[in-house]
């Protein structure tokens, strides 16, 4: 990977700090160092810096406990998700850094730099290479020669279902299956298309192939890999789409798994409850199940974007194969794992690094809580950079984030591009993110948002971070009706260029935006955003529509500088403002007491050095991220 990029912007853009916070109390829970550097061994007790653990893997799976800390060594990097632990109240799990350089770095990218990575399909097209199988057939009676043994279907709660083996009617001979709905069910379990037994071995990948066909278009979920008696544990991750299209014609579907267990009492299970329509048959045929080989560097999930060089460009993203049709331009097939990319010359002549940024968040923070990350470097994936559900008492501070998002968020044929820096979804309060630099995020550097079951977001904190060349520094939603969001407050953030980054040009709803404050049906009771810059936005720099007037009075903001020299910089309640209109909006709206238009003077925004030079109307006014 070349770091070349993200160093210099490190030591461009360094703002030098000091905020007090409401510390973790010292001393408090276990208080057990652990020690991870990529020299270590998984074997070693990770409690020195002399025998550091290796992986994230081992991190992810070893009992970390409330008041531990877990420290990575600086000038190191790893390619691996990071789950962490939840601490409790008071003692917090903290995820940090030790020794001396660079921060330590999460890479959420697989880097494609040797030759033998590419295999050129035809002129000027290269792909990644496809796994083969290796294995022999695992499926019992895949071909349905004389019975549907030991195939099966369950029904309950009232859906039905009814399954027979055809042969005039198969896709390929001797024989096919046949289901056809009667009673839909409720849930996906309801109706159970099921195979087993068969063997698996741990670390192993599998291939599943099969051919389908239905009388109506309905989206099939992919068959799960699983216990065949409770719990009904998953035996594996699925890379790739989670849901396909069955169509009048037939159609191929392939499935990859990587099972995370051994055993020869493994089953495959179609979950048809919900999905296949009353009075509708559909046909599967065609199976087969079998090992592959692995390659060493597997695209096993959406690629979001490719970062070349460093940062100096990156890819264009088409959701087509037939589209590929200019320099850079790439596909990724997520029915064989596989990336297409349009290059004249070999991608390794081309470029000196290519870096894939893979579809899932670097660190996962999904149901966790009391939680410190601080002093890391996150880089290059493809979907949020920190992100998660139901979270609470989150900390992140002094991390360095770039190059995130862009992959696709639905699979199959919805294609919704997606990728925030820092994310708090559902249910979230009492965080706090501070003095941190996010840069070249897809969606938002920053947000809190949700729509489903009703939740609150309350007492999230951002404060002091520099964000630039996102598509929106601070995106915020939340509904439905019955949901609240409360006390969220930013401010002293310094937002610059909101709509210059690389996913831009891009998307297929261009903005450009510093705080997008989109539909929002949920109560507020205080949002608030004080003495902050935005500072040019390729749309506007205050974007919220549809709010109204009850929703205005719960916006606390004021001692803003703002700086939009051509185009509408706020749009707000249908109305529009330009930069010379701000006094208007101040009066109309009742926003903003306090706040200024100019120049904020930055040291050299050329160099991404964002510090403010002696005259800046930021310094004696208190605003932006504080030096």
């Amino acid at each position: 990977m070349s770091l070349s990029h993200w160093c210099t912007v490190a030591s461009l853009a360094l703002l030098a700090i000091g905020v007090a916070l409401s510390q973790p109390r010292e001393g408090a829970g276990r208080g057990v160092t652990y020690y991870v550097s990529q020299a270590g061994d998984d074997g070693a007790d990770g409690l020195t810096p002399e025998t550091a653990w290796q992986t994230l893997a081992k991190v992810n799976a070893s009992a970390v406990q409330p008041g531990d800390t877990v420290l990575l060594r600086r000038g190191d990097s790893w390619r691996e998700q990071l789950v962490p632990h939840s601490g409790s109240e008071g003692s917090y799990v903290t995820y940090g850094a030790y020794g001396e350089g660079e921060k330590p770095v999460l890479v959420g990218s697989v880097e494609m730099n040797d030759p033998d990575d590419w295999v050129e399909v035809r002129d000027g097209l290269w792909s990644t290479r496809e796994p083969e199988v290796v294995g022999p057939e695992l499926l019992p009676n895949p071909s349905f020669t004389e019975d549907t043994a030991p195939w099966g279907l369950y029904c309950e709660n009232g859906a039905q279902a009814e399954m027979v083996r055809v042969a005039d009617e198969a896709d390929s001979p001797p024989a096919g299956l046949r289901i056809h709905g009667t009673t839909r069910g409720q849930r996906s379990s309801d109706v159970q298309l099921i195979v087993a037994p068969f063997a698996i071995e741990q670390g192993r990948l599998y291939r599943l192939t099969f051919r389908c066909r239905a009388d109506l278009d309905f989206p099939l979920t992919v068959p799960v890999l699983m216990a065949m008696g409770p719990p009904w544990t998953n035996y594996s991750s699925v890379s790739g789409a989670r849901i396909v299209s069955v169509r009048g014609e037939w159609t191929t579907v392939a499935v990859y798994y990587d099972a995370n267990t051994t055993t020869d009492q493994a089953r495959l299970t179609f979950f048809l409850g919900d999905r296949l329509p009353e009075q509708v048959d559909l046909f599967v045929d065609t199976l087969s199940f079998a090992a592959c080989d692995k390659p060493e560097r597997m695209l096993s999930v959406d690629v979001g974007n490719i970062i070349f060089d460093g940062g100096q460009s990156c890819g264009v993203k088409v959701f087509e194969e037939a589209q590929l049709d200019a320099q850079d331009e790439f596909y990724y097939d997520e029915a064989r794992n596989v990336l297409l990319l349009r290059s004249d010359v070999p991608p390794t002549q081309r470029h000196r690094d290519t870096e894939c940024a893979l579809r899932r968040h670097i660190i996962d923070q999904s149901g966790k809580s009391f939680v410190v990350y601080e002093n890391l470097t996150l880089l290059y994936g493809g979907a949020h950079g920190i992100g998660g559900g139901n979270t609470h008492h989150i900390i992140a501070r002094d991390l360095d984030i770039g190059f995130i998002g862009g992959g696709d968020q639905m699979g199959g044929e919805q294609t919704v591009r997606f990728g925030n820096g820092i994310e708090f979804w559902a249910a979230a309060h009492d965080s706090l993110v501070e003095r941190c630099r996010l840069w070249e995020i897809y969606d938002a550097a920053l947000t809190n948002q949700s729509m489903g079951d009703p939740c609150e977001q309350r007492d999230i904190v951002y404060r002091d971070n520099v964000i630039w060349n996102s598509e929106y520094s601070f995106e915020y939603w939340n509904g439905p009706e019955a949901s609240l969001t409360s006390n969220v407050v930013f401010e002293h953030n310094t937002c610059v260029n909101a709509g210059h980054g690389w996913g831009h040009a891009q998307r297929p709803d261009p903005s450009g935006r510093h705080l997008c404050f989109y539909n929002n049906t949920a109560r507020m009771e205080g949002l608030v955003v004080r003495n902050n810059v935005f500072f040019e936005a390729t749309a506007n720099a205050f974007y919220a529509p549809s709010y109204t007037k009850d929703q205005r009075q719960a916006l606390i903001m004021g001692h803003n500088l703002w700086r939009q020299a051509e185009g509408t910089m706020v749009l707000f309640a249908d109305a529009k403002y330009a930069e010379s209109e701000f006094a208007q909006y101040q009066t109309e709206q009742g926003l903003d007491e306090g706040s200024l238009v100019g120049d904020p003077l930055f040291v050299d925004a050329a160099r991404l050095d964002f510090r403010f030079r002696d005259g800046s109307p930021c310094l004696d006014a208190g605003i932006g991220a504080r030096p």
